[in-house]
């Protein structure tokens, strides 16, 4: 049986990826900070639910803890680590930047460390499509310039690919790099545009819209981004043929990879989405681009086809519609008659 590390087992993505690697038959070893970022509540109630299998084992603490990961690993000795923990937020990264350092920066230190004394044999980390910044070239590459990020979450999160690469080339380490695109779906996190415009919409409360509804995401179904995380699990950087356009390091066993949707949505469709599911419109509250933020992303998901092959590409409608009925269900919103 494969043993898997899951760090940020309690949030969105993680928990979503430590459901996947139970059904497929892993045992899962998942670490939680459990921070109060957003509701701690939630967190414990996914966690809670990953308990029911018994080949789940919880562990809550924080990575940037001096020690923890290094023991966590010496103990189980895992096939595959899963680096998912990080804090979040473009805009909480310029009033708290600080805990951007020490979890992003800090705690993949730690997770690196831990890994050059006991090494997987693959280690999967997220970064972020967020890396791609003033870049305007659009589809974003992976070896398309990434260099000029718009927030200081972007700057840990591109500042973590290089901190991977350099032990990769060190110590012989295999690492698979993500850049996640505006992922969304059941269970997703409440400081995010679905969250908050739901729980808006349905409370009657107006939703604050920026750079006046001219933004644009390619938004993806958190089933279909698990999806690619899962292929790309046996596809070890070093191993097998190098495919066209691939960003498999010259020195290292390190890959860059995009998982996106594909298609970038304009911020005014996504919102209609959201009307469709809930029944009701949504009163706009139009409001100048944020500092940090961009005005669209869109993933070129031409090397992960190649790796991996033809993935699921859930329909925006439909992925709303199953959020939305998440989220009646978990918060006991009835629907109107």
């Amino acid at each position: 049986m494969r043993r898997a590390l899951v760090t940020g087992s309690a949030g969105f993505i993680g928990y979503h990826c430590c459901a996947s690697l139970l059904a497929d038959g892993f045992e899962v070893i998942g670490l939680d900070a459990m921070s109060d970022y957003y509701e701690v509540t939630l967190k414990q109630a996914r966690h809670e639910r990953l308990a029911r299998e018994a080949r789940f084992r919880p562990v809550e603490a924080a990575i940037e803890t001096p020690g923890i990961l290094h023991d966590l690993m010496a103990r189980e000795r895992p096939d595959l680590v899963v680096h998912l923990a990080a804090q979040a937020g473009v805009r909480h990264s310029i009033e708290a930047p600080r805990s951007y350092v020490e979890a992003n920066l800090v705690g993949l230190f730690e997770l690196l460390e831990a890994a050059r004394a006991h090494p997987p044999r693959h280690m999967l980390m997220a970064s972020t499509s967020s890396v791609y910044g003033a870049n305007a070239a659009m589809p974003y590459g992976e070896t398309d310039k990434a260099d000029w990020p718009m927030s200081f979450y972007a700057a840990t999160k591109k500042a973590g690919e290089a901190m991977a690469h350099s032990y990769a080339h060190l110590y012989g380490l295999p690492i698979t790099m993500f850049r996640f695109f505006t992922v969304y779906g059941p269970w997703g996190r409440p400081d995010m545009a679905l969250f908050k415009f739901t729980r808006a919409i349905l409370e009657g409360a107006p939703i604050d819209v920026y750079n006046h509804g001219e933004m644009s995401r390619d938004f993806t179904y958190v089933d279909d981004l698990i999806e690619g995380v899962r292929r790309l699990i046996d596809v070890i950087p070093g191993e097998g043929a190098v495919v066209p356009g691939d960003s498999l390091s010259p020195v290292a066993p390190w890959r860059v990879v995009n998982i996106g949707h594909g298609a970038p949505v304009r911020l005014g469709d996504f919102i209609g989405a959201i009307e469709a599911a809930t029944g009701r419109r949504a009163e706009r509250h139009l409001l100048p681009i944020q500092p940090g933020d961009v005005p669209a992303t869109w993933a070129d998901a031409t090397l992960l086809r190649a790796l991996v092959g033809e993935l699921p590409r859930t329909d925006l409608h439909e992925g709303v519609a199953r959020f939305v009925e998440w989220y009646r269900g978990y918060y006991g919103v009835p629907k109107e008659s």
